[in-house]
């Protein structure tokens, strides 16, 4: 993933929570260029996701979700 809008290593070291949530959402949104989603930080964080409700609502059924 590449985004030029924000300097990721400065935003890892200074909120790392934050930081996930937010990569998580970009890698769902904008698509995952190669890169896998880890399944342990999908669930933690799945409820902070703020992406379309649709994929969210699909997202939920793959994980079995309530």
């Amino acid at each position: 993933m590449y985004n030029w809008s924000v300097d990721e290593e400065r935003f890892k070291k200074e909120n790392p929570e934050k930081y996930t949530i937010w990569k998580l959402e970009q890698l769902i949104n904008y698509g995952l260029n190669g890169q896998k989603l880890k399944l342990a930080e999908l669930k933690k964080y799945f409820h902070k996701l703020n992406i379309d409700p649709q994929k969210k609502k699909y997202l939920s059924f793959l994980l079995n979700e309530k």
